[in-house]
Formats: structure tokens, sequence, C-alpha cells
């Protein structure tokens, strides 16, 4: 800087260009250890087979495979179990497809779901849905355990027919023990970390595929055979047996149509719906791969790869499991054997050993996903303190203390001791995060953002919204009640998010969506088709000082009614001479400054090299389309000095605009009349740094019980003592202003109160009666003061010297300061009670701009000491009373 200052710019570049290069030497060493140690950490790192692939086809299996094939087949048919898995499958893929589109626009960290929607719907709707599928996972964990148990005692602690003892103690506490030891079981391998559960599931992969394997082949292998069903309830009859056929036409035949009965486990009528909700269990793990995502080498390259491939892998298992069942099993066995499969097994223990393999990796990979869920949100700070100790992770990066949390929330579920009390509530909580990836999906490619092009692309909107639909038929078809208590509980975490989070930096998607609605609207907002009916001010206030501005700033607010409110500023400066544009820094202040007085408003600043300027620049450029401003609102130009009305100094905090003025009269009599050349309706307010809104609308009043508030409307142009017009263009804006004040919540118990001026020598009674059927016309409910102003009149025309002249040649027409004082006066005499704001008749600017000063002279001297007080003059007809 001080080369260029000097002439010498060569000196300041060598500096800059010599100083990186420098620094580079220095820190060499540091960044490569730095990257060998990165090297070492992304080496550990799973690949797609092991981070997502096994994951998934273990989560989708689980037990469903061995333990419920039957059931379907059995209760709903060969036809309908097909139809069942094609439908569950279309409903699971188009989630599937999200998850790809998502998972592959940009970088994925740990978090799986969770960071998927809250980086693409933000932290209330990611925290929410977060805390739902860190329940979900939990639960789910629970729900393997309690099964395995199940699966244990059901083979281990049933006395055998030979023998008088049990192997396994049973019973509430037992169960307890022995799934408190699987849980610690699960815990350990977690603990140790990614590497170690990958190598686990892949053991247990290894062994669920040789038990398939076996499965597929016992249908060929085995023999016919009469198998022996498991005992009905006490006092039940029914057959005892039932047939292994081999493949068989008749068979085949008998298992095609749907033949739903009692279901032997529970003595429930199997329907449909039921038959659908136990059988989809087994599709709700493609999350497995996709919580595994801050453990994965490329998680965009892996996640749809891996998922996809475990989906159609699943696919193909179920539906030629369901084929070869329905060729080979009688209908009864089917219906009254759910583990029949170990039976007409070629060595009966493989399949006990695959349904304890595919429910403890099923649990380990719940609480696994559960801890990196956690993790990734007291990460993002979403909820404070309250997850502080969940950041912690080892050496290796194993978020341990996540782990210890879900393991410990496992355990307090494990002491509900029953399948079925969870594992409806875990399948709604997987589907409502399902739902939260395609909506958030859906929202990305709605908002059309030119940031989301994801490499993967065979996905639409459609398959989106087909997927919601499907997660949310599915919820309420397993359980209505369950499922609208889940999303009740979603709304609630939201709003709790939303009000006491603190405001994130990934972006929001509802912006996105908000431009990409607005901008379709506004072109279709044609100023051409524009109407007089449904005209409503479209304001451009011009603020100097926003700290001396606040009475005025709320007060606009109440009188734009739903149109468009625009915060002016001009800063006098050029940008040749400035090393950045300095607008830049002060937006964001005034932005503060609009949500600390809740008012609905846009800013638009400007740099100019004269405030006129400036003023014009915004008026030409404010707003969009059929969205600009119709009406300028400026401070008036008089000797009262600012005060800070802003009790928080952080609001706007960039303090350069002193109590001094930096335009003359001249310039601010030129804006007015600029504004009404390019058709702008002017309001000039005065007396507004001291005007309180809350103390104007609930006023002291003597009278107990009764409250007033007046607002004073004079339509007529006091300046043209001759002109007695209430109908002109400008009266009728005055009267539109007034009553839109008036529609307003806040000031509907206010009373308009219009003021007639008639001389005393004439009758009242037409000019009053005239009056109030226009307002009847128009709508307007007032109460009309006829105000004699005789002397006032007669005061002007003696100044002038022309008693018996009563025509002036132009808007320019000269009035005394006598004049003026006295109708002053009149006003003044008329503020009984004193009103909250008076609206008066602003005229037009000579057309000699060497009067200007005289003009603004007038205008001071007409609104002295009247208090609160809004100068207006119409351009443009606002009002109709047409239908």
């Amino acid at each position: 800087a001080g080369g260029r200052k000097n002439g010498l710019p060569g000196a300041g570049f060598t500096m800059t260009e010599r100083t990186p290069l420098l620094h580079y030497r220095l820190s060499t060493s540091v960044n490569e250890s730095e990257l060998r140690a990165a090297q070492q950490k992304q080496q550990k790192k799973l690949s797609t087979f092991f981070g997502v692939v096994i994951p998934t086809l273990l989560s989708m299996f689980s037990v469903v495979v061995f333990l419920r094939i039957g059931l379907a087949v059995g209760q709903a048919g060969l036809y309908q179990a097909i139809a069942m898995y094609v439908v569950a499958y279309i409903i699971i893929c188009m989630t599937v497809l999200s998850v790809c589109a998502i998972s592959t626009n940009g970088a994925l960290d740990a978090g799986g779901a969770y960071y998927m929607i809250s980086r693409a719907l933000g932290p209330e709707f990611g925290g929410s849905i977060g805390i739902m599928f860190f329940l979900a996972n939990v639960c789910g964990s629970a729900l393997m355990v309690l099964g395995l148990v199940e699966a244990i005692l059901s083979t281990f602690g049933v006395p055998e027919a030979t023998s008088h003892y049990q192997v396994l103690p049973s019973g509430y506490w037992w169960s307890l023990l022995y799934g408190t030891g699987i849980a610690l079981l699960c815990l350990l391998v977690c603990l140790v970390g990614a590497h170690i559960y990958a190598k686990t599931t892949f053991l247990i992969f290894v062994i669920v595929i040789v038990v398939l394997i076996t499965v597929f082949i016992s249908f060929f292998a085995v023999h016919p055979q009469s198998i022996t069903l498991p005992d009905l309830k006490p006092n039940a009859t029914g057959p005892t047996t039932a047939n292994f056929t081999g493949f068989k036409l008749d068979t085949l035949l008998g298992n095609i149509w749907a033949d739903y009965t009692v279901d032997y486990t529970t003595q429930t009528t199997m329907t449909f719906a039921t038959v659908f909700a136990v059988m989809f269990n087994g599709c709700t793990g493609i999350m497995a791969g996709s919580n595994m995502s801050g453990d994965l080498k490329n998680p965009s390259y892996s996640i749809p790869r891996g998922t996809i491939t475990a989906v159609i892998f699943t696919f193909i298992v179920y539906i030629m499991l369901s084929v070869l069942v329905a060729c080979t099993c009688d209908r009864l066995l089917l219906q009254r054997d759910y583990s029949f499969l170990r039976d007409i097994n070629v060595w009966h223990p493989f399949v006990i050993i695959g349904v304890y393999s595919s429910t403890l990796s099923a649990a380990m990979s719940n609480l696994i996903g559960a801890s990196r869920v956690l993790y990734a949100m007291a990460k993002d700070d979403l909820f404070g303190k309250a997850l502080w100790l969940a950041k912690k992770t080892s050496h290796s990066g194993n978020p341990w203390v996540s782990v210890l949390i879900s393991w410990f929330l496992v355990q307090l579920v494990l002491f509900s001791g029953k399948l079925n009390t969870i594992a409806s509530i875990v399948t709604i909580f997987f589907l409502l995060v399902y739902a939260a990836v395609d909506l958030a999906c859906l929202a990305l490619e709605w908002a059309s953002a030119p940031n989301f092009r994801p490499t993967f692309r065979y996905f639409t909107w459609h398959t989106c919204i087909l997927g919601i639909i499907g997660c949310a038929i599915m919820m309420f078809l397993i359980n209505a009640i369950y499922a609208s208590a889940s999303i009740a509980f979603m709304l609630l975490l939201l709003l709790l998010i939303h009000y006491l989070s603190p405001t994130s930096s990934w972006g929001y998607i509802s912006q996105a969506l908000i431009f990409h609605q607005v901008r379709k609207y506004l072109l279709m907002l044609d100023v051409r088709k524009d109407h007089v009916k449904f005209w409503r001010p479209q304001i451009l206030l011009m603020v100097s000082n926003p700290r001396s501005s606040v009475g005025l700033i709320t007060f606009i607010n109440d009188i734009k009614k739903s149109g468009l409110y625009v915060l002016g500023h001009v800063q006098l400066g050029d940008l040749n001479t400035l090393p950045s544009d300095p607008l830049q820094a002060q937006y964001e202040s005034w932005l503060s400054l609009v949500d600390h007085l809740n008012i609905k408003a846009f800013v638009n600043l400007t740099l100019a090299d004269s405030v006129r300027h400036g003023v014009q620049h915004l008026l030409f450029i404010s707003g969009l389309g059929g969205m600009r401003p119709n009406t300028l609102v400026l401070g008036f130009y008089d000797d009262c000095l600012p005060k800070d009305k802003l009790i928080d100094p952080s609001i706007l905090d960039y303090g350069e605009f002193g109590d001094g003025k930096v335009l003359g009269p001249q310039e601010y009599v030129a804006i007015i009349a600029d504004a009404m050349k390019m058709l702008k309706n002017v309001v000039l307010a005065r007396y507004f740094n001291n005007f309180d809104r809350a103390q104007v609308l609930s006023p002291p009043s003597c009278t107990p019980g009764k409250r007033a508030v007046y607002v004073d409307v004079w339509p007529v142009n006091l300046l043209r003592p001759d002109s007695c017009s209430y109908v002109d263009t400008c009266s009728l804006f005055l009267l539109q202003l007034a009553c839109i004040l008036n529609m307003v919540r806040d000031w509907r118990k206010a009373t308009l109160r219009l003021f007639l001026c008639v001389e005393e020598g004439r009758s009242v009674r037409g000019p009053e009666e005239k009056l109030g059927q226009l307002l009847k016309d128009l709508r307007i409910k007032a109460q009309i003061h006829p105000v004699p102003w005789d002397q006032q009149v007669a005061l002007h025309w003696q100044r002038q010297g022309n008693w018996g002249k009563k025509h002036f040649p132009s808007n320019a027409t000269r009035v005394s300061d006598d004049y003026l004082s006295a109708v002053n006066k009149l006003i003044l005499d008329q503020a009984r009670p004193q009103p909250a704001v008076r609206f008066l008749y602003l005229p037009r600017p000579p057309a000699d701009t060497r009067r200007y000063t005289a003009y603004l002279r007038q205008l001071e001297l007409l609104t002295q000491d009247l208090g609160p007080t809004l100068l207006i003059h119409g351009v443009t007809p606002v009002i109709t009373t047409d239908l």
C-alpha cells in the first residue's frame, strides 16, 4: 500500500508475491505430516462393499427372510405376496432414488439420512427427523435383541420331548439378562470402531449367504416328508402335521390365491394390511449403508451403488423364495409353522444359525447407526450443551460417547420385554424418515437451484412424490394412531428447534422455494392489468438516520395495507474513489433493524453524488415487475434535532449519521417535484420523531373505561383559499390513506374526523350532505365537522389587496405568513381532543424553482406545532364506487 502511495507499485507487488513462498517453505514439513496422517486415516475408511452393501443386505434380511416368508405366501397366496413385494419395493426404491440423488450432490459427512435432510431442509426439519431417526435406530436395535432372545429361548428354553428340564431358564428377568448380554456384545464391537464392525458384519454376511444357499438347495435335495406342527393354544384343536411335498403343480395351485386365517401365534385374523405390514418390516433397512457415511472412503460414490445393489439382491431373493415355497409346501404348513425352513433344511441347525446371525447383525447395525446420527447432531450444536458429551471421539475418530449413550437407551428399551410393543412404532419412525428424505429431494428439485446437480440422475419429482405418498399410506396402514402421534411428535420437535436453536449456515431450502415461486408469480403480475379497484399503497420511505426515524417507520408500516414497503437510504459518495462498496457492510444492519421493529419491509440502499440523484435511483429501480413503489414518503425538512429511539445499540451500529443536514431546502423540494413528475404520490411526515405507536393507541383517559383515538383529515388545499373542492384526486387520496389506517386492526378503534371548511354566510347543509353522500358511496365511516374559515380567508385577501378577486393563475399562489399562521391556529383550535395524527393536503411545488424555498416555508408555517402530521399529494386515482 505504501509503495503504491509513493508511486512505486512494484514494491507492494513483490512483497505479496514472496510472502506465500516463504510461508510454503516453512510449513512444508507440517503439511507433509498432516497429509500422511490423513492418508492413514483414509486407509481405515470402508469400501462400498463393506460399508454399504453388507450392512444394507443384513438389515433388509434380518429375520423376515427366515421366519416370515411362510406367513406372506401362506396367508396372502403367491400372487398377492409377489404384489406385496412389488409395491413395497416400489415405495422403497422411490426413497432409494432420493437418497442416491442427495448423496451424489456434494460431500457427505457423518449422520446419513440426518445429514441429508438437515442440509437440504434446514436445521428444524433435520433436527426433528434426526431425533426420530436416532430413536428409531435405538428401538430397532432393542427390537432385534429381543427377537434374538426370543429365537434362542424358542430353541433352547423349551423342554425337549424326551427330557424334563430346560436347557436355559426362561422368564422376564432371565430374558432381560440374555438381552443385556447380547447388547453388551454389540456395544463392544461398536466401541472398537467401524473397522471391526465391518469385519464382524462380513463374517455374519458370509454365514447368512451360506445359510440362504442351503435353503435354496434344500427345496431340491430334501425328499417330501410330513412335518410336525407347533402346539396350538390350550383347548385348541386342529391337524398336528403338514406336508413338504416337493415340486408339485397341485401344491402350487393350492398356494396361488389368498386364504387369510387366524395367526396361530397371536390368535388374530390376518388381512392384506396386517400381512403387508409384517412383510414390509423386512424392507426397512435401506439406510444402514447411509448411516455409515462418515466412515466411508467415498460416500457419494458408495451409497448409491451399494444401496441399489442390496435392494436388487434382496428383492430377487424374496421373490425366488416365495415361488419355491409356493411350489413345495402345503398351505397348512405355511400357515401353522413359520419356522418350517428349519424343518426342511438339509441340516436343521443351519437356519437357526442364520436367524441368530442376521438378527445380531441388524442389532449392531442399528446401534452403530444410532450412534452416528447422535454424533452428527451433537457436532451441529442443534441442542446446545445438551449433547456436548456426544461430540467426543477416540483417536481413530470413533464417537465412543455416542455409542455408550445409544447402548444405554437400548438397554432401557429392553425393559419393555415385548417385541410387539415397539415393532410398529419402529417401522413408522423409519417410514417417516424415508418420507422426509423424499421431501428433501423433492424440495431441492422444485427449487431448481443451479447447485443441485447430482451425478445420479435417475429420479424426478414424480418419484419423490410417489415415495412420500407410499410412505404415508404405509404408516397409516401399519397403525393409524402411532402414525398420527409420530407426525405430531415430529411437528412439536420442529417448532422447538425452530425457536430454540441458533441460526445455521447450511442454507434454507425454504428460501430457494420461495424465490422460485415468487419469481414465477412476479412474471404473472402484469402491470397492464392494474385496476383502481385493487389499488394498494406501495411505499418507498426515505430514511436518513434510522435511529431517529423509528416512529415514522412503524407508522408507515400500518398504512401499507399489504402492499410493498421499502426502506430507502442514500449514502453520498463516489464508487470510483472508494476501495469497495460501503453499502454491503451496512445491509445486514438494516435487515436487523427490520427484524427488531417487527415490520414487513424491504431495504434498498444506494450510493450517489447527491441525495436527489439517490432518490431518483431508488424511484426508478426499487421493486420488480408489478411490485414497484407508487408513493414516496419523506421526513419533513425542519430543524428538529434527531433523537435515538433504538434501545439496543447493536441493531444499527455504523454511526455515520451526524445531526447536520446533507441536502438543502432547494434540493429537498426538487425531490418532491421529481417524484410528482414520475407520477408518484408524495407524503411528507412531520413531528414523527417522538411518535410512540404503543402510547398513541393506548392513551390515558380522564373517563374511566373509555379511550378515544382520533385521526383528523383536512382534505382541502389550505394554500388555495379559493379552493373548496373535496373531490379532486389529491383529496380522495387523503381519504383513502386515512381509511386504510382505520382498517388496520390496532387502529380500528380510532375515529376519523373530516373537517369541512365553509363560509358562514352560506348554508352548511348542502356541502355537508354532499360530502356525507360521497363518504357513504366510498364506504368510509367518518365524522364530518364543518369549520367556518371566513376570517382566515378574509385575512388572505386583505394581504393580497384584491378583495374582489376570486381567481388565481396557478398553484403558485402566494399566501402571507399571517394567513398561514391563522390557518395553523384554526387547525389547532379544532384539536379537542388531540388527534393521534393529522392528514393534510400537500399542494404541488411551484413551477418556478426559485420559489422552492418560499414553498417549503409555507408548509412549515402551516404545520407548526401540529404534532404528527402527514402532508399528502396524490397524483393517480385510487378510489372507485364500482363493485
